[in-house]
């Protein structure tokens, strides 16, 4: 009987899933379709220096998906789920202050931790949590109702939850025990025929389109499922050619002629799409939701909390810039020039000044050349770089930007929402996330640390066996 690995289950998941939701949202198919256009377009002009960011079969395959739970009990059954696929939550996003508009959510991303399982398969949920105890967005009396309404459904059969608890412990399953998590989990977030009740929806839809979408509905769905390209702009040119319509612009770092750091994210605009309402009346009909969107993404070099420190200054100042009326208003020249007075041109320059993290490797050639004017192992990275004989490998980011989420999430809202800025927010940091999921969340940067670390580590080991000889 096979025995199917994490990474396997895993693998296996992410292909369903984008089975299902192509078949869901057809646009999303096309979006796929014009993904691997671009990447192998991208690939025929640019050889080797095109996989510098991941191997072309790792960006192609790649996907990340969204989802969205109602409460501390949906996110901790739903992190027994996905660790049944070897995903674990990083990261602690606040998309609740990222925007101007309503977006009471606060989320964590699901994804393999270790570089080889990421090699492996990279899939990853965005996951996020309805703030439903924030007073800023709900009342006492609708926070009553919403605690209500959630504690009632059943999002994941129990079924679902022993055999993924069973999956995490002994590192995967035998079949047909796969293929039965499998069916269980992909089902879980299929979206549901079972009636939405019109009156209660539009109530949470009138505080906040996205709290309609978690709290509104009998079951939780795949809000987005996003391939990886390695050219956006190109992808975003054509979508539109081909008819569909995108969001207004690429969320994140601008295009420039520089390293590609972070994250760059866009999505096709959600479209309508048929669901059974029941009305006041009691009657049942035909409705539509516009709710779910294609997102699809570009990734860079991971950044170190010094640069993620610039990364923040640069957006402020971009901000100030448009406020000032800089640039005609046009944000992707503002952030352009704005990078190119701020950001290093080099990814040399990025790890010399370290703001970005690199696994680093022995150029032997460089070191025979370097000769005594590059001293012992003991010797500083800074100057291994500069002198060529450690060469910089751009840890890509795996994770999320907060302001890119709810810039996606905003684009494809009916309107603003309400938000009672009156009152006091509701706390929560990486800590108390860590509490509701029932396990830690990771941070991002201990683990790029830690795999840039361990690099560096094996760096000096060759180098005190080259100068032992």
């Amino acid at each position: 009987m096979t025995f199917q690995q994490l990474w396997q289950l895993r693998a296996r998941f992410a292909r369903r899933l984008s089975v299902m939701y192509g078949r869901e949202v057809p646009a999303y198919t096309t979006l796929v379709d014009v993904s691997a256009a671009v990447n192998e377009d991208h690939l025929a002009r640019h050889g080797a220096d095109a996989e510098r960011l991941g191997s072309i079969d790792r960006v192609t395959a790649e996907r990340h998906g969204a989802i969205r739970v109602g409460s501390p009990r949906e996110l901790a059954q739903v992190a027994r789920v996905f660790a049944a696929f070897g995903m674990h939550p990083v990261g602690f996003y606040d998309l609740r202050d990222a925007s101007a508009s309503s977006v009471p959510v606060v989320s964590t991303a699901f994804r393999p931790t270790d570089p080889e399982e990421l090699a492996r398969n990279p899939f990853r949920v965005f996951t996020s949590m309805l703030a439903a105890d924030d007073p800023r967005f709900f009342d006492r009396e609708l926070q009553r109702q919403l605690e209500e309404f959630i504690g009632h459904r059943t999002l994941f059969p129990q079924e679902l939850l022993d055999l993924a608890d069973r999956a995490a412990e002994h590192g995967g399953l035998a079949e047909p025990d796969a293929e039965r998590l499998l069916d269980l989990a992909t089902g879980s977030f299929e979206l549901s025929a079972e009636p939405v009740d019109h009156a209660w929806y539009r109530r949470l839809e009138a505080v906040s389109a996205v709290a309609a979408d978690i709290g509104g509905v009998p079951t939780t769905h795949i809000n987005h499922l996003t391939p990886r390209v390695l050219d956006i702009d190109d992808l975003y040119a054509r979508m539109e050619a081909l008819g569909i319509a995108m969001i207004d612009e690429i969320q994140g770092p601008p295009r420039w002629d520089g390293p590609d750091v972070l994250l760059r994210q866009t999505s096709f605009r959600a479209l309508a799409e048929d669901r059974v309402f029941r009305f006041e009346d009691g009657t049942v009909g035909p409705g539509a939701l516009r709710v779910r969107f294609g997102e699809v993404e570009q990734r860079g070099v991971a950044l170190t909390p010094a640069g993620r420190d610039l990364y923040d200054r640069m957006v402020a100042e971009t901000d100030r810039r448009l406020a000032a009326g800089e640039g005609r208003g046009v944000r992707v020249d503002v952030a352009r020039t704005v990078w190119e007075e701020n950001l290093p041109r080099t990814e040399k320059e990025l790890a010399v000044q370290g703001l970005a993290y690199f696994t680093y490797a022995l150029d032997r050639d460089a070191l025979a050349r370097a000769g005594e004017s590059v001293p012992g192992p003991g010797v500083s990275l800074e100057v291994l770089i500069e002198a060529g004989v450690a060469v910089p490998q751009p840890i890509v980011y795996e994770d999320f930007l907060p302001r890119s989420a709810a810039g996606i999430f905003r684009s494809n809202l009916t309107d603003e929402g309400f938000r009672d800025d009156a009152q006091r927010g509701t706390d929560y940091d990486l800590t108390v996330l860590s509490d509701v999921v029932g396990r830690p969340v990771a941070d991002p940067h201990d683990l790029y640390r830690r795999q840039q670390d361990a690099s560096v580590a094996r760096l000096r080991e060759e180098l005190a066996a080259v100068a032992a000889r």
